[in-house]
């Protein structure tokens, strides 16, 4: 794992250096492209780190979770709404789908969104123009389901178990799903995990992906660590 985050780090680094010495040396303009092309990798650099926090954090149990009730229906339609521009673009239907009488959740709305954005981002990569992602809420025998349904090209059986581990991307077809850095899924299972849930994905070839959240209702824990 430290060789795949050096290798990782190493990239927009090498990106921001290659210009430097560029323009350094006189060979390119110190213009507005090669600025922003410097700025969108050292802001890329940041989210990686700022992942890696995340999973450290989560990992040595310190996880700071300032939970508050919320409305299933609500933190799908904030994520829906902050993501409908982006799916616009890409001509994807971004659709939510949540009965009103659904028991409040205990979590940490910030984190919450912070998983559905992970999981939509990642939904937004494959699926392609005309396609549809719904997010969903439904009741669970032990708790609140939230999903992201999308109908893109689906994850092979035998990466199923995988999807959710740092920086799998070997095979060719994981690497297509998870796009990025190959840590957000990984995060988004650390911030579940850490409000108690569960989370897993549901696929086949062809036929779409599904990813579960199951939170349980009545979590406890305000405003400390996991």
């Amino acid at each position: 794992m430290t060789a795949d985050i050096a290798h990782e780090l190493r990239t927009p680094l090498s990106i921001i250096v290659g210009p430097l010495d560029a323009v350094d040396e006189g060979v390119l303009p110190a213009n507005a492209q090669t600025i922003g092309i410097m700025r969108d990798e050292a802001m890329r650099l940041s989210r990686l780190i700022e992942d890696l926090r995340t999973l450290s954090l989560a990992d040595a149990g310190e996880l700071s979770l300032a939970r508050t009730p919320a409305e299933p229906g609500a933190l799908l339609q904030r994520s829906a709404f902050a993501y409908q521009p982006a799916a616009q673009a890409a001509g994807i239907e971004l659709a939510v789908e949540a009965p009103p009488d659904l028991p409040p959740v205990s979590v940490d709305a910030e984190r919450m969104a912070q998983v559905l954005g992970n999981l939509l981002e990642n939904a937004l990569l494959h699926v392609p123009r005309g396609g549809r992602i719904v997010l969903a809420a439904r009741p669970a025998a032990d708790g609140v389901e939230l999903r992201v349904q999308d109908d893109g090209p689906g994850i092979p059986p035998e990466d199923l178990e995988l999807v959710f581990e740092r920086l799998y991307r070997s095979d060719a077809s994981r690497q297509r799903y998870a796009g990025g850095s190959g840590l957000g899924l990984a995060i988004a299972k650390s911030i579940v995990e850490a409000h108690g849930g569960s989370i897993q994905a549901e696929s086949a070839p062809e036929a779409g992906t599904t990813i579960v959240v199951t939170l349980p209702v009545g979590a406890s824990g305000a405003g400390s660590p996991a």
